[in-house]
C-alpha cells in the first residue's frame, strides 16, 4: 500500500465536476481532522484560484500533476491512500492514472461511462490490482451507482418476497430533471470517434456482457424503441444511459458470484405513461433523443448552474419479476441534478465508504455498489441526498 500522507486526492479538481468534488469534501467534511485530502491538477494557480472560490481551507494541500506526465501521475498516487479522479474522456486520458494506481495499491474511483477501456482496463490491470492491493472502482457516479444499487435492492425485496433473486429485473426511469456537462458530451464524442476506427470497439459497445470476461449470460432486450411495458401498464422508451449501466449491473451480478442467476435479464427505459398519451409521447422521446447533436452542448468544463443542480433530481423504479408474475419493486431517488449534483456526493462517499466503512474488500477492479453493499446505501442515505425504498 501506498504511503498515507493523504487519505484521498481529487484528481481534476480545476475541471467542472472535480470542482464540485472538492468542494463537496470541503463543506461536507469541514473540521473533520481525521480525513486528510488534497486538490491536484495541471495548474497550481488554478487549483489555488479553485480552492478559494469553493471555501476550502487555505492549507489545503496542492499537487501538480498532469495526464501526459507519467511521472507526476506516479510521485501523486504515491502519495495518498486513493484517488478521485474527474478527467475524462477516460480512453484519452485515464490509462496511466489507472495503471499507476494498480501498481502502487492506492484506490482509485472514477466516473466512467466508457465500456470498452474499461474492460481494455480489466483485462491488463486486474492481476496488478490483485498484487499490490489495490481496489479499482469505475462508475462511481449518476452511470452507473443508482442503478446497480437499484437492482441489488429490488433483489433483495425479491429474496424477502418470494424466498430467493429472479432472473429478470427492469429498470424504469419515472423521472429525471438535470442536465449533462461538456464533459459527458467530449466522452461520447470520443468513444464514437474510437468506434468508427476499430471495429472491437464497436463489437464492445455492443456487447451487454463486455463487462463480465469470460462470461456470456443469454439475450438481452435491445430496449432501442417505444413499447408497452405490460407490467407496468405504461408505455416506456429507450434510455440514453441503458448501455453503460446495464454492463455495469452485469457485471456486479458476477462479482458477488451470481446471486441474480446466470440467466439473468435485464434492461433499462424511461417511462412516458399509459394510454394513447403515453405512447405519444415515448415516440415523440426518442424523436428529440435522435436529434441531440454532441456540437449543441456546453465545451468540457462548463455545466448546469448552481440553482439549476440544486432543482434537479431523479426518481427510478426496479422491478424484479418471479416467473409467476409477482413483483418486487424498490426505487432509488436523489435529491439533486443526476449527473453533477448527485454525482460529486456520491463519488466522494465511495471514497469515504472504502476508507472507513468496509476496508475489508479485496483487492481487484469492482463494481462500487458490488464491493460495498449495504454500508454504501446507509452512506448515500445518510450523507449524499439518496432514497432507497421497497415499495408496494
Amino acid at each position: 500500500m501506498s504511503s498515507s500522507k493523504f487519505d484521498i486526492v481529487v484528481y481534476g479538481a480545476t475541471g467542472f465536476t472535480g470542482q464540485l468534488v472538492a468542494e463537496y469534501l470541503a463543506a461536507h467534511y469541514k473540521g473533520d481532522s481525521n480525513l486528510k485530502w488534497a486538490m491536484a491538477g495541471r495548474s497550481k494557480d488554478k487549483l489555488a484560484t479553485v480552492r478559494d472560490a469553493i471555501g476550502a481551507p487555505s492549507d489545503t494541500p496542492l499537487i501538480v500533476a498532469d495526464a501526459s506526465d507519467a511521472a507526476s501521475l506516479k510521485a501523486m498516487v504515491n502519495q495518498t491512500k486513493s484517488v478521485i479522479t474527474t478527467v475524462g474522456p477516460y480512453l484519452l486520458y485515464g490509462n496511466e492514472l489507472v495503471a499507476a494506481c494498480a501498481a502502487s495499491g492506492t484506490d482509485y474511483f472514477d466516473l466512467c461511462g466508457e465500456t470498452p477501456w474499461m474492460r481494455r482496463i480489466i483485462d491488463a490491470h486486474q492481476a496488478d490490482a490483485e498484487r499490490s492491493g489495490a481496489r479499482i472502482m469505475f462508475s462511481c457516479g449518476y452511470d452507473s451507482l443508482p442503478f446497480e444499487l437499484g437492482v441489488f435492492c429490488a433483489q433483495e425485496a425479491a429474496k424477502k418476497a418470494f424466498g430467493a433473486p429472479v432472473s429478470r429485473v427492469k429498470g424504469r426511469i419515472r423521472t429525471m430533471k438535470g442536465t449533462f456537462s461538456g464533459g459527458t458530451a467530449a466522452s461520447s464524442k470520443s468513444l464514437f470517434e474510437a468506434a468508427a476506427k476499430d471495429q472491437g470497439i464497436l463489437a464492445l459497445m455492443r456487447d451487454p456482457f463486455a463487462l463480465t470476461p469470460g462470461f456470456q449470460g443469454p439475450k438481452q432486450p435491445p430496449g432501442n424503441r417505444p413499447m408497452l411495458d405490460e407490467d407496468l401498464q405504461a408505455w416506456v422508451t429507450p434510455f440514453f444511459m441503458a448501455n453503460i449501466n446495464t454492463r455495469n449491473v452485469h457485471r456486479s451480478n458476477m462479482l458477488l458470484g451470481f446471486p441474480y442467476g446466470r440467466d439473468f435479464v435485464y434492461d433499462e427505459m424511461q417511462v412516458a405513461g399509459p394510454g394513447a398519451e403515453g405512447e405519444a409521447l415515448a415516440k415523440s422521446i426518442q424523436a428529440a433523443n435522435n436529434k441531440i447533436a454532441l456540437s449543441a452542448v456546453p465545451k468540457p468544463g462548463e455545466g448546469p448552474s448552481k440553482e439549476e443542480r440544486e432543482s434537479g433530481s431523479y426518481d427510478l423504479l426496479f422491478v424484479a419479476v418471479a416467473p409467476d408474475g409477482r413483483q418486487a419493486r424498490a426505487s432509488v431517488k436523489g435529491d439533486r441534478d443526476p449527473g453533477y449534483g448527485s454525482t460529486s456526493k456520491m463519488i466522494s462517499e465511495c471514497a469515504i465508504c472504502l476508507l472507513r466503512d468496509t476496508p475489508e474488500v479485496p483487492a481487484g477492479i469492482w463494481t462500487p455498489g458490488a464491493a460495498m453493499q449495504h454500508k454504501l446505501i446507509k452512506r448515500l442515505e445518510d450523507h449524499a441526498g439518496l432514497t432507497f425504498a421497497v415499495e408496494k
